[in-house]
Order: C-alpha cells, then sequence, then structure tokens
C-alpha cells in the first residue's frame, strides 16, 4: 500500500509540474488570434485590437517576432490588455471582417484587407491598432523596438490618447520594461 501511495504521490508532482509548465508556457507568448476569433471575443468582453501586419518573406516581420514580440513585460501587457490578431498580407485565402469578405488581389498581390489596414502603404511589418469597436486603424509601419511598443501600448492601451497628446506623452514617457529578456 505505501508503493502505491508513493507511486501517486509522485505521479502526482508529475502532474503538477506538468500543469505549471504549460501554464508558463502560455505566458510566454501573445494570444494570437483570427479576425474572427476576435471578433467573437469582442462581443464577450471589449479590448483594443493590435493587429501584426507580415508577410512570409519579411526579414524585419521575424526580426519583430522574434525580439519585440518575445518580450515577456510585452506580452503580459497585450494580452491582458489587446486583442492580438497575426494577418499574413500575402494570404490567399478570404478573410471575414466586420461583416464584409476580404479577397486576395491578383493585381496588387495581397489580401484586399491588408490594403484598408495600412490605408493603401503597403509596407512590412506594420503594426496597426484600433479601438473596442474595431475603428480608428493607426497602422504604425516598420520595425517597433520593445521601448517604442511601450509607448505606443501604453498610451493607447491605458486610455492616455483620450487625455495627452502624443508629442507631450513621448516627451514625459519613462520605458519600464526590459529590454532583454533574462529568461530565454
Amino acid at each position: 500500500m505505501k508503493k502505491i501511495l508513493s507511486l501517486l504521490g509522485v505521479l502526482f508532482a508529475f502532474s503538477m509540474a506538468a500543469c505549471a509548465t504549460d501554464g508558463n508556457k502560455e505566458a510566454k507568448e501573445i494570444h494570437w488570434m483570427s479576425f474572427e476569433e476576435a471578433e467573437a471575443k469582442m462581443k464577450e468582453k471589449p479590448k483594443k485590437v493590435l493587429i501584426d501586419v507580415y508577410t512570409s518573406w519579411c526579414g524585419w516581420c521575424k526580426v519583430m517576432d522574434k525580439k519585440t514580440y518575445s518580450n515577456d513585460s510585452l506580452i503580459r501587457y497585450v494580452n491582458e490588455n489587446y486583442y492580438a490578431v497575426k494577418f499574413d498580407a500575402e494570404q490567399r485565402n478570404p478573410v471575414a471582417f466586420k461583416g464584409k469578405k476580404w479577397e486576395y488581389s491578383t493585381q496588387q498581390r495581397v489580401n484586399e484587407l491588408a490594403v484598408q489596414l495600412l490605408q493603401g502603404r503597403l509596407s512590412y511589418p506594420t503594426t496597426v491598432f484600433m479601438d473596442e469597436n474595431f475603428e480608428n486603424a493607426q497602422p504604425m509601419p516598420g520595425y517597433l523596438e520593445i521601448f517604442q511598443m511601450e509607448s505606443i501600448l501604453k498610451y493607447l492601451g491605458g486610455n492616455n490618447h483620450k487625455s495627452t497628446p502624443w508629442q507631450d506623452w513621448q516627451h514625459s514617457f519613462k520605458p519600464s520594461w526590459p529590454t532583454v529578456n533574462v529568461n530565454k
């Protein structure tokens, strides 16, 4: 009986360790979703939206994934305050968003939704920020360092844009997120 209890204790300890590891893994990456998933979540609990518009061939998109979107502080903040959508601008499958079906344009070699979100300025990577109604798209083209993303995310996520002009925010903002992850 003691052997069985000991074995059960060991199995229980391993299963608890595995659950803890799974929970940590989830917290170690942004909860990326599709437009359809974001729209469904928005009905349950409105949040601001961050859209990473990328292409498979974009080198700076890969660097941003590796260096910016892997930052532990950024991950926590995005997961708590935003719905994050990862969108391949050149995907050929239609995308349903805001009651419309967005198709791939063979002429422009890009999905029409990317053209709309980027306001016709196709540049990769581009991070698009939207409000809780999927309105007021603000595309930010180019690679963004952690300190730049922190400033933008907190400005919009904390609704500071409603009371403070961007120039004043930038001037007074003090980054607090580490720029290097010690756990990676």
